[in-house]
């Protein structure tokens, strides 16, 4: 997701795995549909498919990627210990040979050590993706196999200098290592494990000849994973992505939204005039309902906030989608205060932790399905705390 990132606090790994520690495994009340604590209607583990999941659910955003460099095996893994109800284990890309990976961009100098490799120093290129100009190395243009000799970095190591400890501990990983990492982990830990994979800029792949659903709906179909109560949410910010998913698989759809006046890129391509604000309309979410089960809003679609950063009232989204049939899991809850909204950072230090669990608290009272978090042992605490009072 396309989100702006947030600082990493010094020394403060410890202390989180700690607290999440404390909480795993809990299985306290759960938020109703509308919103009220209800200890009988807890939900942790039971039931089938989505309704397995308790409400409010804490998505591990990229895995734990405010403690590990984002999407490596380490990052969901941590996710995991920490308390996630689901990994965000794949922001999906192809290479050259077709095979999907999991990075948050194409581009990988960010992500990876490719830099430093002298080899590959002439793939070096800059290419237009949706309509922007961007310089560096790109997935489709490295097999597989060229992939596998890069190890994963920290994306913004002058945000999260201690997630710089572990650059080069990893690799990139395969869609198809994470769902075995999938089974694996569900078998080890006695309960299912689920997974929300997004598919990245499929416009753009499928214009290169390497669309990205048929190959993903391949996958989930080898490994048994295609059904409607399959561990596996899809998800994508092109809505004609999750419309061409919904014809190839069963699985959970979901559809992202970007800033209210942004227009998903396949809309540019193919010339609808629609922006987000049309899509969150009653209309456009009766659409939406007819080929997937949810929406990813940014938060901000969910309660504004004024010039000063401040929160204001919240919109009648989380109300309509559901009215329309909708489940919403909103982007992205962090602790750091350049993340937080106004009204709930403390001081001015960039690197310190807000008080997140008012956020959490303003969030969750919407009604909200759950949310995407770099820290998913506090998100964990927080609807804890939230659901008992």
């Amino acid at each position: 997701m396309g989100t702006r990132e947030s600082n990493e606090r010094a020394g403060g790994t410890g202390r989180r795995a700690l607290l999440g520690a404390a909480v795993l495994g809990a299985c306290g009340p759960v938020l109703a549909p509308g919103g009220t604590a209800r200890a009988a209607d807890a939900r942790h583990g039971g039931g089938r498919g989505l309704k397995s999941l308790p409400v409010p659910t804490i998505i591990g955003h990229r895995g734990a990627s405010g403690h590990r460099p984002e999407h490596t095996l380490g990052a969901y893994q941590l996710a995991l210990d920490m308390g996630a109800d689901i990994v965000e284990a794949g922001d999906l890309v192809p290479t050259r040979d077709g095979h999907l990976v999991c990075r948050h961009e194409p581009e990988i100098g960010g992500t990876t050590d490719v830099a430093d490799h002298p080899e590959f120093a002439g793939r070096r290129t800059t290419k237009t993706l949706d309509g922007a100009s961007v310089t560096g190395w790109f997935t489709e243009d490295f097999t597989l196999a060229e992939l596998k000799r890069l190890r994963a970095v920290e994306r913004i190591p002058a945000n999260r200098p201690h997630n710089t400890l572990y650059d080069g501990r990893w690799e990139i990983p395969t869609f198809e290592e994470v769902l075995r990492w999938q089974d694996e982990q569900t078998r080890r830990r006695g309960k299912q494990v689920w997974i929300y994979p997004e598919l990245k800029h499929p416009t753009y792949f499928r214009g290169l000849g390497l669309g990205l659903e048929e190959r993903v709906a391949e996958l989930l179909r080898r490994h048994g994973k295609d059904g409607r109560n399959a561990p596996v949410v899809l998800q994508s910010f092109e809505p004609t992505s999750v419309e061409r998913l919904n014809k190839l698989v069963d699985n959970p759809l979901v559809v992202l939204l970007s800033g209210a006046t942004t227009r998903p890129w396949d809309f540019v391509e193919t010339g609808d005039p629609r922006t987000v604000a049309d899509l969150v309309t009653r209309r456009g979410l009766r659409e939406i309902a007819g080929y997937a089960q949810g929406i990813g809003p940014t938060l901000d679609l969910v309660i504004p906030r004024d010039a000063a950063g401040r929160l204001t009232e919240p919109t009648t989204l989380v109300r309509d989608a559901h009215r329309a049939g909708l489940i919403l899991h909103p982007y992205t809850l962090r602790n750091e205060n350049p993340f937080l909204p106004a009204d709930f950072r403390k001081g001015a230090d960039p690197d310190a932790y807000g008080d997140v669990f008012g956020a959490y608290r303003a969030y969750f009272a919407t009604g909200i399905d759950g949310v995407f978090t770099d820290h998913p042992d506090t998100g964990l605490l927080a609807r804890e705390d939230f659901v008992n009072g």
